[in-house]
């Protein structure tokens, strides 16, 4: 299957502008019979605290873009905030008839930066199955935390990992991705932002890891749409090197006791 992974320099808190940038990055993947197109995290208002702006009472971006993937024949996966109080950082997946396949609620706010303030914890994995392919979700700062991974590659070949992720820690951006590749035996999609946001620089780096953790590209320091097209080749890597098979999680569980 093809899927597109767009990075968007997203003009802060300009949720019009961004929507509409965007519908014309998914009319452009949707003639080149692309699947699913995937955004970064609060796609298109950037990482806002401010949820009296950006957040969304009457689930507006999600209405819109279930409107486009039916009018389109894509899938869209995209991120928005849903509430002004109490509010929750969400990423859909919506299939090309418009419906919805997963909606999560990211499951660990970033309170480096203040966003447990404002935002409420999720409290389970995200997962769909989209051309009998399976998937896992999880949103940026949830990168740091290699459980949620492994509970998601029970099951995920690929897992989305939409984000905000600032130029200061690239690096770790790009050796997480790895990490979590290899050590799941799953590609890892990383679809990040570009651009000025306030005080902050996005590199982007978006990029695609094999289950081997080959890069197969890493877009920087520019506004892109990048199409490649995935093999579900997963079961092929898990049974030619099968450490899932060594795990030992009823030992784990005593570590956190």
């Amino acid at each position: 299957m093809k899927i597109a992974i767009c990075q968007l320099n997203i003009h802060f808190e300009q949720k019009e502008k961004n929507r509409m940038r965007a519908e014309r990055f998914i009319h452009e993947a949707a003639c080149g019979q692309v699947s699913l197109i995937v955004f970064p995290e609060m796609s298109f208002t950037g990482f806002s605290m401010h949820t009296e702006i950006v957040g969304e009472e009457f689930e507006e971006t999600l209405n819109r873009m279930k409107e486009i993937a039916l009018f389109e024949k894509i899938a869209i996966g995209f991120g928005w905030v849903k509430g002004k109080k109490q509010s929750e950082n969400h990423y859909t997946i919506v299939d090309k008839n418009g419906a919805v396949l997963e909606d999560y609620v990211k499951i660990h706010p970033f309170s480096y930066s203040g966003e447990d303030q404002f935002f409420v914890k999720g409290v389970r994995p995200g997962s769909f199955v989209l051309n009998g392919i399976p998937f896992g979700v999880s949103i940026c700062y949830d990168l740091r935390f290699p459980e949620l991974y492994q509970q998601l590659s029970k099951e995920a070949h690929v897992i989305l990992v939409p984000a905000n992720w600032p130029v200061g820690r690239r690096s770790h951006w790009r050796t997480l991705l790895t990490a979590r590749a290899i050590e799941n035996q799953s590609y890892m999609i990383g679809i990040n932002c570009y651009g000025s946001q306030g005080e902050l620089y996005y590199s982007g780096n978006s990029s695609v890891v094999t289950p081997n953790g080959e890069v197969l590209f890493d877009i920087e320091d520019k506004e892109e749409m990048r199409i490649f097209e995935l093999t579900d080749d997963v079961p092929l890597h898990r049974k030619e090197f099968p450490t899932k098979a060594d795990r030992r999680p009823n030992l784990y569980k005593d570590f956190y006791e």
